[in-house]
């Protein structure tokens, strides 16, 4: 696993979110929300989230995949898409 995934994994399982699990995978980062969980509302949130997020990270980017899912849908965000993936 790369530096840069390790540390969003930290940031994510820090956060302490109720209900969330979020998992390594071959893929990316797994991250199973409640059933209530509204994927629209996540999804047109995630970049501003995500961008605030990363202010905290100072080792050099990487491409990476979120998975998110909440029990009835999937989608997924790559961040920083055109860098190289360092798993």
């Amino acid at each position: 696993m790369g530096a840069y995934k390790q540390k969003w994994l930290q940031i994510l399982q820090r956060a302490n979110l109720q209900g969330w699990k979020i998992e390594d995978t071959s893929e990316g980062i797994f991250i199973d929300m409640p059933n209530v969980a509204d994927l629209k509302l996540i999804r047109d949130n995630i970049p501003n989230t995500i961008a605030g997020l990363t202010l905290d990270i100072t080792i050099p980017k990487e491409r990476l995949k979120f998975i998110f899912h909440n029990g009835h849908e999937q989608f997924e965000y790559v961040l920083n898409p055109d860098s190289p993936v360092n798993d």
